[in-house]
């Protein structure tokens, strides 16, 4: 059978079995098999690639970090967070939505998450909204599309996939993602300002004196901590992500439990199972779809696409839009970190030859399928936001359209200004 012929039933076959709801991580063993059989490749290559997925050091941080964001979800360091941003910007017209933002760009620091965001700040402020006159569509779109900032402002569990994919530096990804989110962030406020004054909903609180401001910073200092630990120990090379993440899992159960004593026999009980559950599923897809994209690469796919895009033209500013709209579709059918984990490989020698940096396309591709999370059949922030809030999901998916095109706009400003990336590395 010829390779074009194997590659195409591969992506037939996981298109399929995405478009029949097939949790992914089947679909992508399922495809894998499909393959592997037609590919006449050995499965010997297959389980040595699929064990050094995980016989991984970089690849450790993820689970701790998912572990570190279980426990501040269920402690209170959220709750100081949002007590912060009412203080910073609550006074803005829309000033719960901008709190809302605010506060989840606190929280991406903790979690590295974005459904864990949309649960810790969603569960507090779309309630609150509600009780200040916001109507319930709006208040669930905006958290629930600010929960992607989770996963770009650092540290990230996807911007960690990518790095152990590519063999990019982690702690360097960390860095760069830190002014790109806040661009984001700030884009999705200004959306928020736009909205509430086209609906003539000016909801504000009153401009928090300069002391309020500092003892709110003061009650989050535990909080507002854990970002200066992580990223200042990566950063003054005292740390690797790894240890950086152990070192916030102890910090987080210190604190919870000692300091702030929110925790009980419980709650830790359930933190251990939540993340066990929730690192399972992560780590099955990280071996299949390394093992697919191994497949992949032994047929030669990275050449072809590199052939193929470069046909079209060497120009960054023609191809980089067309990568970007590939990875948009894909993230609305495909889970995050198998989009990350399949594409990054093949794409990299394309991006590379047209002369983007590998750390810079590594914030454009996580910025890119973060907007998956928000976009229906898959997007698990839209479930939650609906569990949540109880909105239907046609009507939520219709309220979040205005904040995923800013979205859209805020990823060509960062994809087209590599500096916004690379400024803090130099």
């Amino acid at each position: 059978m010829s390779v074009g012929l194997v590659i195409a039933f591969i992506f037939i076959s996981l298109a399929g079995l995405l478009i029949l709801s097939c949790p992914i991580a089947v679909a992508i063993g399922v495809s894998l098999v499909i393959g592997m059989v037609a590919g006449d490749i050995h499965p010997n290559i297959l389980l040595t690639k699929m064990l050094g997925a995980l016989d991984s050091f970089p690849i450790m941080a993820a689970p701790l970090f998912i572990l570190a964001g279980e426990v501040m979800q269920r402690g209170t360091l959220a709750k100081q967070l949002v007590e912060l941003a009412k203080k910073i910007v609550g006074h803005i017209t829309g000033g719960m939505a901008h709190v809302s933002v605010l506060t989840s760009m606190f929280y991406g620091a903790l979690s590295g998450s974005s459904p864990a965001t949309v649960a810790a700040v969603g569960a507090i402020m779309i309630p609150e909204m509600e009780k200040q006159g916001y109507a319930k569509p709006f208040a669930t779109s905006v958290n629930t599309v600010s929960g992607c900032l989770g996963v770009m402002i650092p540290p990230s569990v996807p911007l960690i996939i990518y790095g152990t994919a590519t063999g990019v530096s982690v702690g360097s990804l960390f860095i760069a993602g830190i002014i790109p989110g806040i661009v984001v962030g700030l884009f999705l406020m200004t959306t928020s300002y736009l909205l509430c004054l086209k609906s003539n909903v000016q909801v504000a609180d009153k401009r928090s004196p300069l002391v309020e401001i500092f003892r709110a910073l003061n009650n989050a200092k535990w909080a507002m901590l854990v970002p200066i630990i992580v990223l200042g120990g990566i950063y003054g090379g005292i740390a690797t992500p790894t240890e950086a993440a152990a070192v916030a899992v102890i910090y987080a159960f210190i604190v919870e439990g000692f300091v702030i004593k929110s925790l009980n026999r419980q709650t830790v009980y359930a933190i251990f199972k939540n993340a066990g559950i929730i690192n399972s599923g992560v780590l099955f897809v990280v071996v299949m779809a390394t093992a697919l994209g191994q497949i992949l690469v032994l047929l030669g796919l990275p050449e072809m696409m590199v052939q193929l895009l470069l046909g079209i033209s060497d120009n960054p500013y023609i191809l980089l839009p067309i990568i970007i709209l590939f990875l948009l579709v894909m993230g609305t059918f495909m889970d995050a970190l198998a989009n990350i984990l399949i594409f990054a490989p093949l794409l990299l020698p394309v991006v590379t030859a047209i002369g983007i940096d590998p750390i810079h396309f590594g914030i454009i591709m996580i910025i890119n399928i973060s907007m998956g999370f928000c976009t229906p059949p898959v997007g698990v922030n839209l479930f939650i936001g609906c569990g949540l809030s109880g909105v239907p999901i046609e009507r939520l998916s219709k309220a979040v359209m205005p904040y995923l095109l800013t979205m859209i706009v805020a990823l060509l400003v960062v994809a087209f200004i590599p500096g916004l990336s690379l400024w803090l590395l130099k």
